[in-house]
């Protein structure tokens, strides 16, 4: 079973790379404190990986 995780903007990505904002609109973030629940896999864990200091994650319990 594929493990979810909650993933929330805590921080503005005025003055961020394109690619960077370009990844926080692919894990479904649009505004500051906005969450997104998602599936654990590896194209979403790369896109966290690449914007680290702007989001928060947290895994959820199934």
């Amino acid at each position: 079973m594929v493990k979810k995780i909650k993933i929330s903007l805590v921080k503005s990505t005025i003055g961020s790379v394109q690619s960077q904002i370009a990844s926080v609109r692919g894990l479904g973030l649009r505004k500051l404190n906005s969450h997104s629940i998602l599936d654990e896999t590896p194209e979403v864990l790369g896109m966290i990986k690449k914007v680290k200091h702007l989001i928060t994650v947290e895994e959820l319990k199934s």
